[in-house]
């Protein structure tokens, strides 16, 4: 389980703005940061949602009434290619700008990887424009640089059957810290065998049902102790709120059965940087203290048909 925590907690995306880029792109003004996070964010905000609504289903039977099973289930998604890049165009920032004069570029997601390195700076004048002064940094890497092509998930989960074709299914992973990483899931979902109200139902091949499931997964990581900006409290925190509706349908054969379905997925994903910040260099440039507090947020959306 502790393996479990630890992957849903990296790819949730606490690491997804690296700390040693975080001071940079504040100095850069906050409607720059908050631009370069969502682009960088995104990708892997919708496929955690489109991963963990994966799995509520292998069979479209449910259980008889009183039976119940338990089980771990896992997904690994691939990540598509044009997940692991989004396009930085300089005119739609304020004080951002390519070292080697470009203006538009295929960047690194919290899924990719900058290959060579790619060089950013701000340009940051004061009120007068008398002043100016430039932050340089190098943008954040994603997971494709470390070899991981794939977003994996699992949990534990739970089937009881409740009354004449219907089903109660339960998914959890606790809430559990590891060292500054805190991660947990909840899930749950009722199933309905529309085949067991036919009048040969006993005889009938195929088993439909439909699905209803919600998932909740949070996630915080405090950084505050590893003193990379100056402040207090500073806390990445991600919650994830998904709806599944979904229709399947399943052979029951003695021997050699398959299930199929088609489904749609609608949820949102927060992510909030949290607590005090004070920025050493940049926007607002030249006051006595470049202090951020709740600095900004990312809201992801989707909502899209999906197929198993």
């Amino acid at each position: 389980m502790k393996h479990i925590v630890i992957m849903i907690g990296l790819l949730v995306g606490l690491p997804a703005l690296s700390q040693d880029n975080l001071e940079n792109l504040l100095a850069a003004g906050i409607d720059d940061a908050q631009r370069f996070a969502t682009g960088y964010i995104t990708p892997a905000a919708e496929g955690l949602i489109y991963n963990t609504s994966n799995g509520w289903i292998q069979s479209a039977e449910v259980k008889k009434p009183l039976r119940f099973e338990i089980s771990v289930i896992g997904n690994a998604s691939f990540i598509k290619d044009e997940n692991k890049n989004f396009t930085l165009n300089t005119a739609d920032y304020n004080n951002l700008y390519f070292r080697d004069g470009s203006t538009v570029k295929q960047v690194a997601s919290a899924f990719g990887e900058n290959n060579p390195d790619i060089v950013v700076y701000a340009e940051i004048q004061d009120e007068t424009g008398a002043f100016t002064e430039e932050v340089e940094f190098t943008l954040p890497q994603g997971l494709a640089s470390a070899n991981v092509d794939f977003l994996p998930t699992a949990f534990l989960q739970a089937r009881l059957g409740v009354f004449k074709a219907t089903e109660l299914k339960v998914r959890y992973v606790p809430k559990i810290k590891l060292e500054d990483v805190k991660t947990g899931l909840f899930g749950v979902g009722l199933q309905h065998e529309f085949t067991q109200w036919l009048p040969a139902e006993s005889i009938f091949p195929v088993a439909i049902s439909g699905l209803v499931a919600y998932n909740n997964l949070s996630a915080n990581y405090d950084f505050t102790d590893n003193t990379i900006i100056n402040g207090e409290n500073q806390q990445f925190d991600v919650k994830q709120n998904s709806w599944l509706f979904q229709l399947q349908a399943s052979t029951k054969l003695p021997i050699f059965n398959v299930y199929g379905g088609i489904g749609y997925v609608t949820g949102t994903s927060d992510f909030d940087v949290l607590g005090k910040y004070r920025v050493e260099s940049g926007t607002p440039l030249f006051e006595d203290s470049n202090e951020f507090i709740d600095p900004f947020s990312v809201r992801t959306k989707v909502s899209e048909l999906k197929e198993q």
